[in-house]
């Protein structure tokens, strides 16, 4: 979206908000919308059935309708959406919406209030919870609280365009039902839906290009907000850069790349890398901690960082340069100010290749039978184009997010924020974002039991996904910390689940069993030439463990281990 002035023509037919509201989405270029139906949004809901111009996922919970919305923005690269009731029904979507507001997706959450006359007044109307406004607001990027249903369509479009500018995040609108039901004239819409990117100075961009022209060993950090960069920053690989990506942004530069580290940022033959770079630019990342160890781990100096949010200027280390830009205009500005190829230490680039067998080796040696599942995975997902979403469980902690390769930055999808269960919905999501190839998720059986209805909307949607489920009956990274940390006292970790074949079987998705590592990957091969969902159950009980426990991060780093 552009940011002129919006066109105030208005049509000569009245309809009700609710109408006009759905008819402005698919406008917009909405194809598709998450949520959960209720009293308080069928105006909306109603319409958008009848227009008949955009499909809507009835998820089973507003939670998962709101990490479906959240991986259908990743991976189609545009607008999600999702729609969820009043009170108690927008809460349900809370903890989802922290995740998109951690990842930066561009996500509209239109939710609802009872009768403007019973709003914000603890009247105990139907729905009507205490400081709604204030839960919405600090979940959002922004907030927007409709109140005249002539405004209805330009509080839409200003949500809309407030969610996919750049620092992008979850917007939400708030429209009482009462506005939904009134009757307006509609108006046009504006026909350019681009929204300019932060553009960089010039002079900075001078200033980065003689620093880089006097270094040696260059290096590019890549985060998420990299992740429509890829052009460039392979550019930048192929002149003489190393490479080291976040789980975000992997693929912004190929994985397979030789001058790439991938995703293995902190592993100590990285760091040997880190200690002999004489220049550092990290673009569109946080530096998270659980990527840094809590941001102890040294970085190479002179340290440049590129963000198109300035709030974001060493916010976790020191940086000697800043600049604020989209990431896309800074590295192409950079390309037009370097020479087709760089001075750099052939040796230091060879070297970084050698890092990165020496790590993918260190990590397959962990794995044990695992080697198996891992390999399969690496030997299908990138090659073929797969959506690839990964749930946080111990599978996913070893190998899913940084071994097994994706073919692009926005077919890999995971929990940024760390919270367990969300990969069952977000495998939903990323499935129905227009991609050919079939998504393969990978979830554990305890974080599955969080979000295990969604499965309903997977079988009931049809959608392509194989959901590759390793079962070790419960939150197995937290027995290996309970044996390493607490003396093997072993509590609560060891959890109830269901016999996934029958579950499978009560809603018609197929499932195939694998108690025998060595035939994973005919089974995969079956599962992902299978219409439709399915799951392929991974019995890690009968298969035995990893030939190393993983116990969470290294020390002194922080990341989720539940």
């Amino acid at each position: 979206m552009d940011h002129a002035p919006l066109a105030a023509t208005r049509l000569a037919t009245e309809e009700p908000v609710g109408d006009l509201l759905a008819r402005a989405l698919a406008d917009l270029g909405v194809t598709t919308v998450f949520g959960v139906i209720s009293i308080h949004n069928l105006p909306i809901l109603d319409a958008i059935a009848r227009q008949g111009r955009i499909r809507f996922v009835p998820a089973r919970g507003e939670a998962g309708a709101m990490n479906m919305a959240d991986a259908f923005a990743r991976v189609s690269r545009s607008l999600g959406v999702a729609i969820t009731s009043t009170g108690t029904g927008a809460g349900n979507a809370a903890g989802s919406q922290v995740e998109a507001l951690t990842a930066g997706s561009p996500v509209l959450h239109i939710t609802t209030q009872v009768d403007r006359a019973f709003m914000d007044r603890d009247r105990a109307a139907i729905h009507d919870v205490p400081r709604q406004p204030d839960m919405l607001k600090a979940i959002s990027k922004s907030y927007i609280r409709v109140w005249e249903a002539a405004g209805a369509v330009d509080a839409l479009l200003a949500a809309a365009r407030a969610a996919q500018t750049a620092p992008a995040g979850p917007v939400t609108l708030e429209i009482p039902v009462d506005v939904q039901r009134v009757k307006v004239r509609g108006r046009l819409l504006p026909a350019s839906c681009h929204i300019a990117p932060a553009v960089p100075d010039p002079a900075q961009l001078d200033a980065l290009a003689e620093m880089v022209l006097r270094a040696q060993r260059p290096m590019l950090w890549l985060g998420g907000g990299a992740r429509h960069a890829a052009q460039a920053a392979t550019a930048l690989a192929d002149r003489g850069f190393g490479i080291v990506t976040t789980t975000q942004g992997r693929a912004v530069v190929p994985e397979s790349h030789p001058r790439s580290l991938g995703a293995f940022n902190m592993t100590p033959a990285a760091q040997g890398i880190y200690d002999r770079s004489d220049l550092m630019i990290v673009v569109g990342s946080r530096l998270r901690g659980n990527e840094t160890r809590n941001n102890a781990m040294p970085l190479p100096q002179p340290l440049v960082q590129v963000d198109a949010d300035a709030t974001q200027a060493g916010r976790n280390y020191p940086v000697d340069m800043f600049i604020a830009g989209d990431s896309k205009l800074v590295l192409e500005g950079l390309l037009a100010r370097l020479p087709v190829g760089l001075a750099t230490d052939a040796a230091f680039l060879h070297d970084i290749a050698i890092a990165r067998a020496t790590s993918e080796g260190a990590l397959r040696s962990s794995l044990g039978p695992y080697q198996v599942v891992a390999d399969k995975l690496l030997a299908r997902v990138g090659p073929g184009g797969h959506p690839f979403v990964r749930d946080v469980t111990l599978s996913n902690s070893t190998f899913g997010n940084r071994y097994v390769q994706v073919a692009a930055p926005h077919l890999g999808v995971h929990a940024l924020g760390g919270g367990i269960g969300q990969g069952i919905a977000m495998a939903i999501g990323a499935s129905m974002a227009g991609v050919p190839a079939k998504t393969v998720a990978l979830v554990g059986d305890g974080g599955a039991m969080l979000m295990i209805g969604e499965l309903a909307c997977a079988a009931d949607m049809g959608a392509n996904v194989v959901f590759v489920l390793m079962n070790d009956g419960g939150y197995g990274v937290i027995r290996n910390i309970q044996d390493a940390q607490y003396g093997g006292r072993r509590h609560y970790a060891d959890l109830l689940t269901p016999d996934f074949s029958l579950l499978c079987a009560s809603i018609r998705l197929p499932h195939e069993k694998v108690s025998d590592v060595a035939e994973f990957g005919a089974a995969l091969d079956r599962a992902l030439a299978t219409e439709g969902p399915c799951v392929l159950e991974v019995d890690m009980t009968a298969i035995g463990p990893f030939a190393e426990s993983f116990a969470g991060p290294p020390a002194g780093a922080a990341g989720s281990v539940r």
